[in-house]
């Protein structure tokens, strides 16, 4: 057992967490993440004994935060009180006493934790302090040895690099979280890896990688048992899921029909629990059938994402509004429509 020292990850995250200290940019945690994506966290003597109640409730506020943040958005008051979480419960028990088996959980634990904050704060615009939670997630999960989750977080780190306008980048870092995780992985895991690729490829204009990313989740999705070793943490992504995303990355590609395609198998996906991301959707599927010339069309779809995003507190969400009603100006002198949905999705953006 090590000696009462705090450990180094407590004291990175107190850092974090009190003073904004970014530990690294990407390329240097992700670059020690690949060549040695497992660093098993040691046992440690400190403060209070860590036991089974504190991993669950870390495990339990992680739940709880994604399931907000999905309904609500990442500017919601409970999705942001994560930070508080980290700071008060998840940092200190870093500190505490615990065996190596505690520590490798409480280790995974904290780096979901620091996932979701970092994926609250992207989705509120608040991208540096994003950058930070990542990097964090990242270590904390090479420290507890978890390569799962490791892909995870890189995948969503990939996802952020992309919808920040470098593609080829996100690309990259989801193949790489794929090829570095795929001998270890659960299937659903390694789907999700590459449906960020795919999403990146399609907004690098490259349609036969991102088809090949996205058959490739798809498959992966598809070989998955009821006996399976399925993380908990991921089991929103489903079917319709990738199907929502899909409709995404080949409206991005200039090909609306297949896009309309995907769409319809995401309709299965319940309103009342991914509030955000059908409201995405909508906002792509508008976009799409103004790509496709009928304006009728996309002025109703708009009006119902309008609908759905008007309560959700995402400035990533709302953005894809806004783009929806920049591709619309050209139509504004000359349809009354169009003019009175640019006017009311910018008025009631403003009041969100």
């Amino acid at each position: 057992m090590s000696s009462s020292k705090e450990p180094e990850h407590a004291r990175d995250l107190k850092r974090t967490l009190s003073n904004g200290f970014a530990v690294s940019a990407f390329t240097t945690p992700v670059t020690r993440w690949l060549t040695q994506p497992a660093d098993a966290a040691t046992a440690h003597h400190g403060g209070r004994r860590v036991g089974r109640t504190d991993l669950t409730e870390l495990w339990h506020a992680a739940d709880e935060a994604r399931r907000w943040d999905s309904k609500f958005g990442g500017g919601n008051w409970k999705t942001s009180s994560v930070t508080e979480c980290l700071r008060l419960r998840a940092a200190p028990l870093l500190s505490g006493t615990y065996i190596e088996a505690v520590g490798k959980e409480l280790f995974s634990a904290t780096a979901e934790l620091s996932r979701v904050a970092g994926w609250a704060a992207f989705d509120s615009g608040r991208h540096e302090e994003a950058q930070r939670r990542f990097v964090q997630a990242l270590c904390l999960a090479r420290a507890a040895g978890d390569i799962q989750a490791g892909a995870y977080v890189l995948t969503t780190m990939s996802l952020q690099t992309m919808l920040r306008g470098y593609p080829h980048q996100a690309a990259d870092m989801a193949e790489a979280a794929f090829e570095r995780a795929k001998h270890t992985a659960a299937p659903r895991v390694l789907a999700f890896a590459k449906l960020a690729e795919a999403r990146a490829y399609g907004r690098a204009g490259d349609a036969n990688a991102a088809g090949a990313a996205l058959s490739r989740s798809e498959e992966l999705l598809g070989s998955i048992r009821s006996d399976s070793r399925d993380p908990e943490w991921l089991s929103y992504f489903t079917h319709a899921r990738l199907a929502a995303d899909a409709t995404e990355v080949y409206r991005d590609l200039g090909q609306p029909q297949a896009a309309m395609t995907w769409n319809e198998q995401a309709d299965a996906m319940p309103s009342g629990r991914f509030t955000r991301t059908v409201g995405i959707r909508l906002s792509v599927l508008a976009s799409t059938h103004l790509q496709d010339g009928d304006l009728e069309q996309s002025l109703k779809v708009g009006s119902r994402a309008l609908d759905v995003l008007g309560d959700v507190s995402s400035t990533r969400a709302h953005g894809y509004l806004r783009s929806l009603t920049t591709a619309l100006e050209p139509w504004k002198k000359d349809s009354t429509a169009v003019a009175e949905f640019i006017g009311r999705t910018r008025s009631e953006l403003a009041a969100a």
